[in-house]
């Protein structure tokens, strides 16, 4: 099974709803996608997850599906975005890796991503974390669908500093050769991110933004896609989480996330519309298992990110729809062929 079979059988039965929602008139079911940056499989409580709690993610499954055999589409971060956004296989859109900063390719103006699908049914449409689809404005998520975008182009380790120390290289270091990480809003750079201090910052501007966004827009049908940096190194947490978990940082970072899905899911009870929101949970790719303690887990699977053994493309997935999906439901396997 793969997310291009998830997300034909989600947007299959998604039309179908439509198509009830409008003859009935009846509301059509907001979405909302929250897409962590490198986490494992054993990086979520009901997964397995040792020396840190996610206890808003855990409700998530309690409620809604939980998926025990979901595969990313490839196991590496640009692919596997352009898989979940697309429906379509990476490599079939000239995708099999990651894209840097002196690429001058991105996702084409002619494949058709879910943000345009909803679109075309007047939804509201958003997105709040990395994007990683290529950095040039014609690629931006505002030329793909999307009404609003706040985040990063790439990838956060790509960036002219140490990403254990967060000082400057100097021009010898390969790294030196990135340009300073930008932080976009629409299609205009508003910040740098120059200092870990910055990346600590991130995992709660998503949030924030997500939350004034669905605040924003709860009286009409929205798609909120929150693609975190986190839990890519360098690893960022707020002062809020620092120094809670007995895994260390990592669990940290794992916590503040599992914080932003509270936070998410509160503002959605807020405006009364979590019985008629689709909220999706999962992950790029498996942990970077490079980085020690500064990765996650996979989970007792074999290998991690940019392998395509099961720890590298293996990964949690959770999806709560109240109005049509069981509660406390797991599935082995979904296989749409």
């Amino acid at each position: 099974m793969n997310n291009t079979s998830i997300f034909l059988a989600f947007i299959t039965l998604l039309s179908f709803n439509f198509s009830i929602a409008q003859n009935q008139d009846k509301d059509r079911p907001n979405v909302v996608l929250v897409f962590i940056d490198d986490e494992g499989y054993g990086d979520v409580g009901v997964y397995g997850a040792t020396g840190f709690e996610t206890p808003n993610i855990d409700q998530l499954a309690a409620k809604g599906t939980r998926f025990t055999n979901y595969y990313s589409a490839q196991p590496v971060c640009s692919a596997s975005r352009a898989g979940i956004l697309t429906g379509c296989y990476p490599n079939r859109i000239g995708f099999s890796g990651a894209l840097f900063p002196r690429h001058e390719i991105g996702l084409n103006k002619d494949e058709l991503t879910i943000a345009e699908m909803f679109k075309e049914q007047d939804y509201k449409t958003a997105c709040f974390g990395k994007w990683h689809l290529g950095w040039q404005k014609e690629f931006l998520p505002l030329q793909h669908g999307f009404d609003e975008f706040v985040g990063l182009p790439y990838s956060n380790d790509m960036w002219p500093h140490d990403s254990a120390t967060g000082e400057h290289l100097s021009a010898e270091k390969n790294r030196a050769q990135f340009p300073d990480l930008p932080i976009i809003e629409g299609n205009e750079t508003i910040a740098y991110v120059k200092s870990l201090k910055d990346q600590d910052k991130l995992t709660t501007l998503y949030t924030e933004k997500a939350v004034d966004f669905i605040d924003r827009n709860a009286s009409e049908p929205f798609f909120l896609y929150v693609p975190h940096t986190m839990a890519h190194i360098p690893l960022g947490v707020s002062d809020k989480f620092k120094g809670k978990s007995e895994q260390g940082l990592y669990g940290d970072v794992m916590m503040e996330i599992d914080w932003s899905v509270g936070e998410i899911d509160k503002a959605l009870k807020r405006n009364g519309v979590a019985d008629n929101t689709i909220f999706i949970f999962t992950t790029d790719n498996g942990p970077w298992l490079n980085y020690g303690n500064h990765a996650g887990s996979s989970g007792g699977l074999r290998e991690g990110k940019t392998t395509s053994w099961e720890g590298g493309q293996r990964v949690p997935f959770i999806i709560r729809w109240p109005q049509i999906l069981q509660k406390g439901l797991f599935l082995i396997n979904w296989l749409v062929r």
